[in-house]
């Protein structure tokens, strides 16, 4: 049933709350714990709240969940706040750990500038939402494990979502928060080489496919676990990411003199670059500093120069915003000096009966690569071919990005259609939005997207009911 301060997975309370407005939040790793919270400290009247995940656990979505204790997040405590005006709530929640201070006494009084482990950031986000939720005995939640496979509108402004669940009512607000689909799986291995594959390999080797810091973490935790052989790298573009700065790397960017062509704005990043340098700056501080400045050279650029962006240099720009840590990135540094693990750039294709087929870069042919095990650890793109997202296009309730590398949505998450209008009700919330909205898939950017749709929600139904 559905109860007031807890989670449910059934449906037997919805006809007794019907009266108050209903919201849908598809997708419940962080995209979607952060817009919940967002919802119960902004909304000030009584909604009801339905979760939709197939997955059983609350985690951090594609990019921030792990199941393993050592993976550390690539992203300082400064900015991992979920507070919206408030950046040390994480370091003060960490503070008041009174066993994390003992585990990590050399950054008292404060954590801002150091990298903490994901579960820890996990445990945080996930307390955060209980007293939130403590807070508001005037709403109710409920957590649905249904896939959610269409969605359709019904009675002039509402949604019904339909599911295995035949009693969904129809909802006033749906919030689509599927980070980079559902279910948001981790870096896993694929199926095991057959026999023949396995006499083939003259030593152990291990292939990983991808470039990100999820392929790092997945080498790193293979050789803490004891994996002496050899592994082999495979990316597309052949980047991995770079390093943090031991500094603060406060943002550094001349904003004022920023070109409008898209080789000139490279060459403009470079010059800056090498000048902070040149000052005792770094060029991570200008990268912080761009950030701030992502989105409005993103919408200046014609679509043209928009796909050549795509093409060419995200992977690098990937690599310098997604950065390691100091310790992280100089075990990698020593990990391919070694030569005991290799980056290969080029394709990876399908799996055949002998190994993995791959063509290297600058290559025609193709060759098999020989693997005990491969570990998928690419991190997708959001898939508009999914039911869900196919009925919500067809629909018209909203349409892909000029990329196609997700929806089309303002900086508020509502999806933009071809004229511009957006559809009352309905929101995309963090990397749905990447091909509109740069960093739209990092913390800081997440946080200040749901608050602001938040706001929406509550303006929409009560117009006086936020707190000013």
């Amino acid at each position: 049933m559905t109860v007031q301060g807890i989670f449910s997975a059934k449906s037997n309370g919805a006809a007794r709350i019907s009266a108050v407005p209903r919201i849908a939040i598809i997708g419940r790793g962080f995209s979607g714990m952060m817009t919940a919270i967002a919802l119960m400290k902004t909304v000030r009247t009584p909604f009801h709240l339905q979760l939709f995940d197939p997955s059983s656990s609350v985690s951090g979505g594609q990019a921030l969940s792990s199941s393993r204790s050592s993976t550390i997040l690539n992203t300082r405590v400064r900015d991992l706040s979920v507070e919206v005006g408030d950046a040390d709530d994480f370091n003060d929640w960490l503070c008041s750990n009174a066993e994390f201070r003992a585990a990590v006494p050399a950054a008292i009084p404060g954590f801002r500038q150091i990298f903490v482990p994901r579960e820890i950031f996990s445990d945080y986000v996930y307390q955060r939402f209980s007293e939130a939720l403590a807070a508001r005995k005037d709403i109710t939640v409920q957590v649905c494990n249904e896939p959610v496979v269409t969605i359709r509108r019904s009675h002039g402004d509402r949604f019904l979502l339909e599911s295995t669940n035949p009693a969904n009512p129809l909802f006033d607000t749906v919030i689509f928060a599927t980070g980079y689909g559902l279910p948001s799986p981790e870096a896993s291995e694929m199926e095991p080489s057959p026999i023949r594959a396995q006499r083939l390999v003259a030593r152990p080797h291990t292939v990983l496919l991808g470039s990100g810091i999820r392929v790092v973490d997945q080498l790193l935790q293979l050789r803490d676990g004891g994996y002496t052989g050899q592994v082999t790298i495979l990316s597309r573009r052949g980047f991995l990411p770079q390093s943090h700065t031991p500094n603060s790397a406060d943002p550094l960017f001349p904003a004022e003199a920023v070109p409008s062509d898209l080789r000139d704005i490279v060459r403009f990043i470079r010059e800056a670059c090498r000048e902070a340098d040149e000052q005792g700056r770094s060029w991570q501080s200008v990268m912080n500093g761009l950030r701030k400045h992502a989105r409005s050279l993103w919408r200046s650029l014609p679509a043209r120069q928009k796909h050549q962006f795509n093409r060419h240099l995200r992977a690098i720009y990937d690599s310098h915003r997604n950065r390691l840590p100091e310790a992280m990135h100089a075990r990698l540094r020593g990990e391919l000096a070694s030569g005991n693990t290799v980056l290969r750039r080029g394709v990876a294709g399908r799996r055949g009966l002998s190994g993995l087929f791959f063509r290297a870069a600058g290559s025609s042919v193709d060759e098999v690569i020989h693997a005990e095990r491969i570990f998928d650890c690419r991190c997708q793109a959001p898939n508009l071919d999914t039911p869900l997202m196919r009925s919500l296009i067809e629909q018209g309730l909203a349409q892909p990005d000029e990329l196609a590398l997700g929806l089309a949505v303002n900086q508020r998450g509502q999806p933009c259609l071809e004229d511009g209008a957006t559809v009352d009700g309905l929101f995309a919330i963090g990397p749905l939005g990447l091909g509109s909205l740069p960093d739209i898939d990092l913390v800081p950017e997440i946080v200040s997207q749901a608050y602001m749709a938040a706001d929406l929600v509550g303006e929409r139904f009560y117009p006086k009911s936020k707190v000013g």
